[in-house]
Formats: structure tokens, sequence, C-alpha cells
């Protein structure tokens, strides 16, 4: 979660030469940012527990998929588009930072929630 805000931060506050490059990247990075905000406020106060209706594991994973499919993406096209700007090539590179953390999560997420209720059965 640092590393994206830092990667937003860093994109934010340099000169960009590729409006559309950029402003997906940082929706890319808020959207993200404001999704793992909402799952952390669901665990801290355990709405899990009262809605039962969604499969909560099958939504992280989703979220966390879709999530670092869509920052890979956006720091490939970030990186591209840098130019050598140092504030851009730093925001590619948290970018990329963030997106093998969203993996290790994903994975940690999965085998936390999947593998350990499929042996305890």
């Amino acid at each position: 979660q640092i590393s994206l805000l830092i990667g937003f931060i860093s994109v934010n506050n340099s000169p960009w030469t590729d409006y559309s490059a950029y402003s997906f990247f940082q929706i890319v990075t808020m959207c993200d940012l404001v999704m793992i905000l909402f799952f952390y406020v669901m665990h801290i106060f355990r709405v899990y527990r009262r809605l039962t209706c969604v499969s909560w594991p099958l939504a992280e994973f989703l979220h966390y998929l879709i999530g670092t499919i869509l920052l890979l993406i956006g720091s490939i096209v970030a990186a591209a588009k840098s130019y050598n700007i140092t504030g851009l090539v730093a925001g590619a590179t948290f970018g990329f930072l963030a997106t093998i953390l969203c993996v290790i999560s994903m994975w940690s997420s999965y085998k936390v929630s999947c593998i350990t209720q499929s042996t305890s059965k």
C-alpha cells in the first residue's frame, strides 16, 4: 500500500509528457488503494461475519487479481512513456514493486483462505 502511495505521489508531482498514460496509472493506483482500505475496514470491523451471502475470500482474491493485472499494465505504459524524467521513472518503479507485492499478497490470501480450509475438513 505504501509503494502504491509513493508511486502515485511521484507521478502526481512530475511534469507529464503523455496525459493518458499517467492518468491511467493514477486511477489504477487510487482504485487499488481504496479497495485495499475497504478490505482492511471489512476485516477490522468484522463486517464479513454479518454479510454471509458474499464469499469474501473469493472477493479479495478477485480484487487482487484484477488490481494486479491493471497495475502491471499501468506500470508498463508508465515506464514506456517516462522519457527519463526521474519522478515518472520512480512512479513506474514503485508501480512494479507494488505489482510484485500484490502477487505475494494474492498468493498468501489464497494460501490462507483456500488451502487451510481444504486441509482442515
